[in-house]
């Protein structure tokens, strides 16, 4: 079931009404519960044996995690949970990946060996609730937490609809705890998770379905040379149209959580905003950024074993946070651009540092005075004392990440390089394919899209909304539904639910 179907609408009233019954608190819980179950049950019924497995193991393994003493077999614990939730994850998502590479290399070897094609179904978003449960069993080992006192909270913890398929990816501290005492949304919490729905769906089928999606795929499923100006459009549309689908997505689920009366993380805070890199990752994703940081960065050694084993460290975890995404090299590669550029960022920030403790020239020197002809000039570049200071490292900085998704949504690497190509120069002869209207949408929309981020890069969007005069917020809330019932014909699914 996808946010964005009628089919959703009437299932989440149904939720709503049933939540808001005067029912016991448990009660109310298990229908959250067979809820989140029916919900996930509505793209692969059987599926839903993978989601017991994993909420009943880590349940019992957690618990005994906490209780135990003995380090030998609280580390055996730990390696059953890991077995359990990344076995399951390399078989049903890198299975054929494996499978392939193997194949390749064996053939490379001169050894002949052809075996038939894997047909594995990947089950929808068993990368998010496989690092659900994993930060759970990693907290009891290191008894960062209590653990779950309950199978039932520990359950609709695992299965909550809301972030079950894409996220945000909930830590147990952050919603357990919400699970323990009755839960109904004011209406502040109410109008303010209707908004958010809204504003999701709107970002989701308007503008990453109907404005944008059909230039992105037709760029990037061409097999001919393109036009330089083609390529751009193109890339810059799906830089446009996987932000509109993925926080639109996240934005989706923290208003319906929040129509229950439940707070979610946020997962992106205006990531096209950013001023550096380093930046970029505190604002895109952020519950994935933060998870790979506490569960693979900072085990690794993270910043505390020199220079070099920093960088290692960076790129280590970039390069699986690449491979998180996806069973493709060319993931990898998007990730390994990524921690490139925070390589170059962090040499740039230590060679800064060092330079700072060190005594300049002008200071070392003695202070013979002024020359006669020396002028001081006073520029007249008073913008970068207004909200506008930043914005070219924000221009530069998105160049270089719609670079990376060249990679991120190209099939191969030959397809990225001619797509590269195209964008940088060094492919000539190509005959446009875009259309006049479908450039004039793509640059209208991603221009408005980074003006947008810039202007409300420190702020939320419900605090803008309640800052606006209440017939402003009104009239833009009603423009987004009545455009979403327009652009109805959009009805599939996020791009992170293949993750």
């Amino acid at each position: 079931m996808v946010f964005n179907s009628y089919t959703f609408i009437v299932f989440f009233a149904i939720v709503l009404i049933l939540h808001n019954l005067p029912i016991s608190w448990k009660a109310k819980k298990i229908n959250l519960l067979l809820a989140s179950y029916i919900f996930y049950a509505a793209w692969n019924p059987p599926f839903i044996l993978l989601l017991w497995l994993s909420t009943v193991v880590d349940y019992f393994v957690g618990k005994a995690l906490y209780a135990q003493t003995n380090k030998h077999k609280k580390r055996l614990l730990l390696v059953v949970s890991l077995i359990g939730n990344l076995g399951m994850l390399c078989f049903f998502k890198y299975g054929g990946f494996l499978l392939e590479n193997f194949v390749h290399l064996v053939n490379a070897l001169g050894i002949h060996y052809q075996p038939a094609k894997p047909n594995i179904i990947l089950p929808a978003g068993i990368s998010f609730y496989t690092f659900t449960t994993l930060c759970y069993t990693i907290d009891m080992y290191k008894k960062e937490s209590a653990p779950v006192r309950s199978l039932l909270d520990f359950s609709l913890f695992v299965t909550f609809f809301p972030h079950l398929v894409a996220g945000p990816i909930v830590r147990p501290p952050q919603l357990v705890p919400q699970f323990e005492t009755p839960r109904k949304a004011s209406r502040r919490q109410l109008m303010e998770g209707l908004f958010l729905l809204s504003t999701g769906l709107f970002m989701k089928v308007v503008l990453a379905d109907g404005m944008l999606s059909a230039s992105a795929d037709a760029v990037f499923n061409s097999k001919d040379v393109l036009p330089g100006l083609d390529a751009w459009a193109g890339s810059l549309a799906f830089a446009g149209q996987i932000f509109f689908d993925f926080a639109g997505y996240s934005t989706c689920a923290i208003g319906v959580a929040l129509c229950l009366g439940f707070i979610l993380p946020q997962n992106f805070r205006f990531p096209y905003a950013a001023t550096s890199f380093s930046d970029f990752w505190r604002r895109w994703h952020i519950t994935l950024s933060s998870w790979l940081r506490d569960y693979l960065y900072i085990p690794l050694g993270g910043n505390r074993r020199g220079r070099f084993r920093t960088y290692i460290n960076l790129m280590i975890t970039m390069l699986l946070g690449g491979l998180w995404h996806g069973a493709n090299w060319t993931f990898v590669a998007w990730g390994g651009l990524h921690g490139l550029y925070l390589w170059i960022e962090k040499f740039l920030q230590d060679r800064k540092e060092k330079a700072s403790v060190m005594p300049t020239v002008a200071a070392a020197l003695p202070a013979y005075g002024t020359a006669p002809s020396a002028k001081t000039i006073v520029l007249p570049i008073s913008i970068f004392n207004t909200r506008w200071k930043g914005l070219p490292y924000a221009l530069f900085i998105f160049l270089l990440v719609n670079i990376t998704w060249v990679f991120f949504r190209s099939g191969t690497f030959a397809q990225a390089g001619s797509i590269l190509g195209s964008m940088f120069g060094f492919s000539h002869g190509g005959q446009p394919l875009l259309k006049t209207l479908a450039m004039v949408k793509v640059g209208v929309v991603v221009l408005l899209l980074l003006i947008t981020q810039w202007l409300l890069r420190n702020t939320k969007l419900t605090d803008v909304a309640y800052r606006l005069p209440w017939w402003v917020t009104g009239l833009i809330w009603s423009s987004m539904v009545i455009l979403l019932i327009l652009s109805q014909e959009s009805s599939g699914s996020f791009i992170y639910f293949q993750f």
